[in-house]
């Protein structure tokens, strides 16, 4: 008897997963599935269809377009239908779909290459100029009239302008994305987890669950609670029935601000043409250029290649620059930009041949969370960490993520066992979302905040009241924090030093030869010898005797002597000075000069350093207020670590004044040595190009500043240009400046 599974009974069980996915996240908005898990049901099912051809049905997910019409809204039917498009995981898929363009075409057309939005499709119809309905997609053919809610999106412009002369087009049916920026989402989650609500789960599922609102009907019900809290008044009913009625207006009152606002904060991208008559367009990209003379917002990141390693680099572009733009992207689009070369190319019953969409991997997961657990830090902070089923995201297998403070966890309702959406983005520490409430069984269990310190044993406590963070107190023997500051004194922005890793440092310590990160800079070949993990045995046939050091620790040593000549604000960051990171240290290294000058200065003097201010110079001062501190600068004086910078004459610096933007890799220069460089020279470096930046400084593979700096039209250098700004000052540097163009 056979064990290999029935085709048709997978085939069905597939169909109703994907069905059930759908109807969750395109007319509920609560996904119950990860975008990830549901491409990898629907490519099974699609597999499943090519092999078995005769399973293949109307019922079937692959033969319609993903959205249903929900009976909360009037349907719309759109004057052209609405496709999805097909998914491209890797090269070889994005390969295989331009080899079937190019075996029907005769050869590989120009393309339109541009970002795909994690935002809501839409269909918009303007006739003669006026904005006549907005719809969501739907099924492709019908879908939810939203047109109410458009007058609360200046987005969505109301009438379509005639740019230089040209006629506004009788009819024109254009498909958009709506979306939030990434702060925005952000801003929205936290208001849902302020009402005790779930968070959404992505930016799309935001913007669809603000779009499909209907707030016509809560704008109705404020108006009947007005009129019955007029009438209680009138009729001079008791204080209770008049405050409970003024309750129900406020309440009522506040969604529908709320719901306004949030509808204020959607944006609009076109992307697509439907129907149309008076417009005369051939390409894809000639309509955007069309269509932005209406008045209607097309993105500036399209670009029209001829060949497939142009679309290969446009989508490596942005994988690497994925979260330098303001909105969440989860891919690439890839469009044939020739309208005749599309409808040669024509569709399938659900997407365009014409076009596939290369999807980056996906930075939102589910998982299973399987336990909460605490770290305690190097300042004693105890923060509350979620272990979770090992997951694949953004590229990466993730079985840890932060959770912050136990007011975060309370705040997220998350509880342990939870089915979580986990959300990874490039190099950010990985976060849990929220719970997938839908799929809880009732085993979920409470996090409950330790008491102890789990290293020490030590009664934890708020550092100050009012501090939502609880700490360990026993700074200075809790082995967690004396642990994590002995590899905080090696991380790149302290003092750099890569041999004292965590099997190193944890050596170190267990032997006693470092007792605290004061003893670092009293380690040599010596104590190195009595540690086995530092050593060899001997090769007597070479002549050596007794233990002998591995080459990494050899290379500790010689890392050790590097880092005792590094500047001030690396010993600075180092001590673990709470609230003092790398732009503070800098900041008070400049002004002060060293260790000594600064250990002196009162709160007052600390505070007026620019980018310090009161909390950090209380820091300060509490910092050199302790006994054992002051034993560990000691020590680090005595072990040879450079304790104050070359100050330069006093005097005029040549950048004095000069707010300087840095952005890419520059030759000869690392991202803390080219600030440095300007900060040394009486310079300002900033985080963001502005109108006041006077110079944007472009290396390699920058990001999006230097389109900023080009679009307000600022000065721009690259590193040759940087270098003559160092050795020649801001005249000269502006004589070989480019400036953007800001029209």
């Amino acid at each position: 008897m056979s064990d290999a599974p029935d085709p048709r009974a997978r085939w069905a069980e597939l169909v109703d997963l994907v069905h059930a996915a759908r109807t969750a996240y395109y007319q509920h908005d609560r996904p119950t599935l990860s975008d990830a898990e549901y491409d990898v049901l629907f490519a099974e099912l699609v597999g499943l269809e090519e092999a078995h051809p005769e399973l293949v049905s109307q019922d079937s997910p692959t033969q319609s377009v993903g959205g249903v019409r929900s009976e909360m809204f009037e349907p719309v039917e759109h004057l052209e239908r609405m496709y999805s498009l097909d998914n491209a995981f890797s090269d070889e898929e994005l390969s295989a779909w331009a080899e079937r363009v190019v075996a029907a075409v005769g050869s590989f057309p120009p393309v339109l290459c541009e970002l795909k939005i994690d935002g809501l499709a839409v269909d918009l119809v303007y006739r003669h100029g006026r904005l006549a309905s907005i719809a969501t997609r739907g099924d492709g053919r019908v879908g939810e009239d939203v047109t109410y809610n458009a007058q609360f999106i200046p987005a969505v412009p109301e009438r379509l302008t005639a740019a230089q002369g040209a006629a506004v087009p009788a009819l024109v049916e254009v498909r958009g994305e709506v979306f939030f920026p990434v702060a925005d989402f952000e801003r929205i989650n936290t208001e849902q987890l302020a009402l005790g609500r779930s968070p959404f789960a992505n930016p799309r599922n935001t913007a669809a669950g603000t779009l499909r609102q209907r707030i016509d009907r809560r704008e109705e019900e404020l108006a009947r609670a007005e009129q019955a809290a007029e009438a209680v008044r009138a009729r001079g009913a008791g204080a209770g029935a008049v405050e409970r009625s003024e309750a129900r207006v406020a309440r009522l009152a506040a969604e529908v601000a709320r719901s306004r606002a949030n509808l204020g904060r959607l944006r609009l991208t076109v992307h697509g043409v439907g129907a149309r008559e008076g417009l005369g367009i051939d390409t894809q990209s000639h309509a955007y250029q069309v269509l932005g003379g209406l008045g209607l917002p097309t993105s500036d990141r399209a670009r029209v290649v001829a060949s497939l390693d142009e679309v290969r680099d446009f989508v490596a572009q942005y994988a690497e620059r994925r979260h330098d733009v303001e909105h969440e992207i989860d891919g690439v689009v890839v469009k044939v930009d020739d309208f005749g070369t599309q409808a040669a190319l024509g569709a399938t019953s659900r997407a365009p041949r014409w076009a596939i969409a290369y999807k980056y991997p996906p930075e939102v997961v589910r998982t299973r969370l399987l336990d909460i657990r605490v770290n305690v830090g190097r300042t004693g902070r105890v923060t509350p960490y979620a272990v979770m089923q090992p997951a694949k995201v953004a590229g990466s297998t993730v079985e840890m993520a932060t959770l912050h403070n136990a007011q975060e966890v309370a705040r997220k309702g998350v509880l342990i066992g939870d089915l979580v959406f986990l959300r990874k983005a490039g190099d950010v520490i990985p976060e849990v979302i929220g719970p997938v409430v839908e799929e809880r069984t009732g085993s979920e269990r409470a996090f409950v905040m330790p008491t102890q310190c789990p290293e020490c044993g030590t009664p934890l406590a708020p550092a100050k009241e009012g501090d939502v963070d609880i700490r360990c107190p026993n700074t200075r023997s809790c082995p967690a924090q004396l642990r994590e500051r002995v590899f905080h004194v090696a991380s790149r922005g302290a003092f750099d030093i890569e041999g004292l890793g965590w099997k190193a440092g944890i050596a170190l310590l267990e032997s006693g030869v470092v007792a605290d990160e004061g003893d670092l800079f009293a380690v040599d070949a010596d104590t190195l010898r009595t540690i086995p993990f530092f050593t060899r045995a001997p090769k007597p046939a070479a002549g050596e005797s007794g233990p002998q050091l591995t080459a990494n620790a050899e290379a500790l040593l010689g890392q050790l002597r590097k880092a005792r000549a590094q500047p001030l604000w690396r010993v600075l960051v180092a001590l673990s000075i709470r609230h003092v990171g790398p732009t503070a240290a800098q900041a008070l290294a400049r002004e002060f000069g060293s260790l000594e000058a600064i250990e002196a200065a009162s709160v007052e003097e600390l505070a007026t350093t620019e980018g310090v201010g009161p909390t950090i110079a209380e820091a300060v001062v509490e910092w050199f207020g302790v006994d054992w501190h002051r034993e560990v600068v000691r020590k680090w004086r005595d072990g040879g670590v450079r304790m104050a910078d070359e100050r330069a004459a006093p005097g005029p610096k040549p950048l004095t004044g000069l707010t300087v933007v840095i952005t890419g890799s520059l030759p000869g220069f690392t991202r803390d040595g080219a600030t440095e460089a300007v900060t040394s020279r009486g310079g300002k470096v900033a985080s963001s190009v502005s109108k006041r930046t006077d110079f944007v400084v472009i290396g390699e593979n920058a990001g999006t500043k230097a389109d900023r700096a080009i679009a307000l039209a600022r000065p721009i250098l690259d590193a040759d240009g940087f270098a003559v700004l160092l050795e020649h000052g801001p005249q000269a540097a502006a004589g070989i400046a480019r400036t953007g163009d800001a029209s």
